[in-house]
């Protein structure tokens, strides 16, 4: 049948593809690279403040072993930066971001829900979101009355932060599909490492 045919056909023009799968891994690690390199910076830039907010249970997330928590936290993100560079035991160091980023989302961030930032129209917006509207319309109004609102807003809109688990969350999924998929081919030292050593590229992942 010749829609049968067509059909063979694009999936052998899609199974090509697979030539290029290392593409995926390699956008995933440098797209988060940053992400956690700033973290661990700002973290260790300001420690001390890091660790009195991980154990104050007023006014921080009353964390046990403060500073150990925030050490961790600190070099977790530091080295799995280096590491998602790399391409250097990319699935070893997955497993501790991937820790950093649930214990984030469910002690930081949860009590605010799932978005990052406020939306009153987004599909999980919660009352804290719905709330935000008429707190950024208000703000909104009070900077066009007495201030330079096309200055104050000439690199981007004003939003309220809602702080919720959306990032968090987010970044867990990527370092989930890197635990399974590797660090990819050709641009990582897994990959290199592990032709040296003459694994097949299925156990090496």
């Amino acid at each position: 049948m010749p829609i049968f045919s067509y059909a063979q056909k694009i999936q052998h023009g899609l199974n090509q593809t697979r030539k290029l799968d290392f593409l995926g891994p390699l956008s995933l690690r440098l797209y988060l690279v940053p992400i956690f390199w700033m973290a661990g910076m700002n973290k260790l830039s300001g420690f001390e403040d890091v660790v009195a907010w991980f154990g104050n249970h007023e006014w921080g997330l009353g964390l046990p072993f403060p500073y150990l928590m925030a050490w961790l936290a600190t070099w977790t993100e530091l080295l799995g930066a280096a590491c998602l560079l790399l391409g250097l035991g990319v699935r070893y160091i997955s497993i501790p971001l991937m820790i950093t980023m649930l214990v984030a989302a469910f002690s930081a961030h949860w009590q605010n829900g799932w978005q990052a930032i406020a939306d009153p129209h987004g599909m999980f917006a919660n009352q804290q979101v719905l709330e935000s509207a008429d707190k950024l319309a208000m703000a909104k109004q009070l900077l066009q009355e007495y201030g330079n609102y096309d200055w104050l807003t000439s690199s981007g809109s004003f939003v309220i932060l809602n702080n919720g688990i959306e990032f968090s969350i987010t970044y867990f999924v990527m370092l989930l599909m890197l635990f399974f998929a590797g660090a990819g081919r050709y641009l990582s030292v897994d990959y290199w490492i592990a032709k040296k050593m003459k694994i097949p590229h299925t156990e090496y992942q």
